[in-house]
């Protein structure tokens, strides 16, 4: 009988075995056996990638990218912006071409914690995991409560205007009583009661819609992606007419330094492509058709950034001071500047159906990458049953949908937001640091797409991204300390019990070999 593990102690044996990796033949087959129904196609990836990219990004973050805070704590690009979407698509690129060969190389659910335990063992699979529900899991909660002021916002403009208490996290509500104490908040005792509501209806609608298939799931992200494009489309086509090329110039009114500033904040607008590389295992043919949607849904995107950017720079002098509702909103603002009230409105539509499809995508990616962690016993197998009719993980689905829902009650989501940013960052450098070590230890391996230009490649992709991420934290933030706190909370819950849980599960394993071994030789 093999030893029972009950408690991790820091042992020659023990840094063997939390450095132990996963065979990538082992994964393909387990995923053979018993995984995810394949349903995606080459247009459904891209679909799903362009729902994903484009989101709130366009809609709000490219104005503070051209003019800058209003705080002046950003440099604005001014029209330097269209460089600066450049930059972030290049900084992008080379994540994305990493990403791409793993993703055919090993077409399983779990994307970077997948590619992790395949080149640099269990504990550093477990820590990418973890991390990674940072950018998906609290991504999807802060893109929910967006969606919900995207939509008070949408609502009042048809005089339908909402009790605060009814469209407000604890965090939002405590803000506004402070700016306005006449507002009416219903108590309890000492304890103001309020639900964001739109929030918590989105999030049970998104779930209830991936449970019933991710081909459907693709099929709505199809619709939010036509009308968001057509809306953006609108706004290009009709703001052409009111440009004005004075403008452009000075076309970067502080210099590189603004150029970078623009890239570093539009960086964020472009996060969601390695979504696609969780859902892996679901494509029909990952190994010619997720290269194409990875780096096709960023060409897309890329052109339609830099597009948006030229309009919105010649309409407004964004080297001058804008109005706040430029930087909150400076699509439709520069549409209500037009006198074109009516397509202000349906770019506020097109917000809607952005954050709708971006949600989507999130909760997919933060359900299939526990689904990897409950197959590889991270946490409970009882995830891995699927749907009977539907063939999804249904339990697993409904179990992230209300744990988002707590967390639309209790996150402060101006700090959830920017620890999302740490934690994209972070699985983009693994990713690039885990192609450089397969091609050394597994070199051998069939690789249907290869990172172009390697070594090249992935040093650059990780030299863009850590230098973002210092860029970020030498700023004042919370966010920068509570990063390695989320950190250490990760690796005590894998010593206490992700490490437990593996090593008696490999214990039930041998037991079960021996007991196999012992019949036959009764035999």
């Amino acid at each position: 009988m093999a030893e029972k593990f009950h408690r991790a102690t820091f042992t020659r044996n023990f840094l063997k075995t939390i450095t132990r990796i996963k065979n990538p033949d082992e994964m393909l087959a387990e995923a053979k056996s018993g995984g995810l129904e394949k349903t995606l196609g080459v247009w459904d990836l891209i679909i799903l990638g362009v729902g994903a990219i484009i989101g709130s990004g366009i809609f709000a973050v490219v104005g503070i990218a051209a003019a800058g805070n209003a705080d002046g704590s950003s440099l604005g690009a001014g029209p330097g912006l269209v460089i600066s979407m450049i930059v972030a698509a290049i900084a992008c690129v080379f994540s994305a071409l990493c990403y791409s060969e793993f993703a055919t190389m090993i077409p399983v659910a779990g994307g970077a914690y997948t590619y992790t335990f395949a080149t640099l063992g269990e504990f550093a699979a477990w820590m990418v995991g973890w991390v990674l529900m940072l950018e998906y899991a609290i991504g999807f909660i802060a893109v929910a409560c967006a969606w919900s002021n995207h939509f008070v916002q949408f609502m009042s403009g048809f005089g339908v205007n909402f009790p605060a208490w009814l469209v407000n996290d604890p965090f939002s509500i405590t803000k506004i009583v402070s700016e306005n104490p006449d507002t009416y908040i219903p108590m309890l005792g000492n304890m103001p009661i309020c639900v964001n509501l739109p929030a918590i209806i989105i999030v049970l609608l998104m779930t209830a819609i991936l449970v019933k298939g991710t081909k459907d799931s693709a099929k709505m992200a199809g619709i939010m992606v036509f009308v968001k494009l057509a809306v953006i489309a609108l706004f290009v086509i009709t703001g052409a007419f009111y440009i004005t090329p004075d403008n452009w110039t000075p076309f970067a009114p502080n210099g590189v330094e603004g150029i970078f500033a623009g890239a570093f904040l539009i960086f964020f607008a472009y996060i969601g492509f390695d979504a696609l590389a969780t859902a892996a295992e679901e494509c029909k043919n990952p190994q010619k058709d997720l290269p194409v949607g990875i780096i096709g849904s960023l060409i897309v995107t890329t052109i339609v950034y830099v597009a948006v950017a030229l309009v919105l720079t010649g309409m407004i002098d964004t080297s001058a001071t804008v109005p706040l509702d430029f930087l909150k909103a400076p699509m439709a603002y520069c549409m209500n500047i037009a006198n074109h009230r009516i397509l202000a409105g349906w770019i506020s539509l097109g917000s809607l159906a952005g954050l709708t499809s971006v949600l989507l995508v999130l909760e997919m990616a933060a359900t299939r990458i526990l689904y990897a962690m409950s197959r590889d016993h991270f946490i409970s197998q009882r995830f891995l049953k699927l749907h009977p009719k539907f063939k999804t993980p249904a339990k697993l689905t409904w179990t992230v949908g209300l744990l988002a829902v707590v967390g639309i009650f209790t996150l402060n989501l101006d700090v959830a937001a920017e620890l999302c940013n740490y934690g994209t960052f972070t699985s983009f450098i693994i990713v690039c640091v885990a192609i450089l070590i397969l091609r050394k230890t597994d070199p051998e391996r069939p690789r249907p797409f290869k990172v172009p230009f390697s070594p090249f490649t992935p040093i650059m992709g990780i030299l863009c991204c850590g230098g973002l991420m210092i860029y970020k934290s030498m700023q004042q933030s919370s966010s920068a300390l509570l990063f390695p706190v989320w950190l250490g909370v990760g690796a005590i819950i894998y010593l206490l019990y992700g490490f437990v849980k593996n090593r008696l599960n490999e214990n039930k394993i041998h037991n079960e070999k021996v007991e196999q071994k012992k019949l036959e030789l009764n035999k």
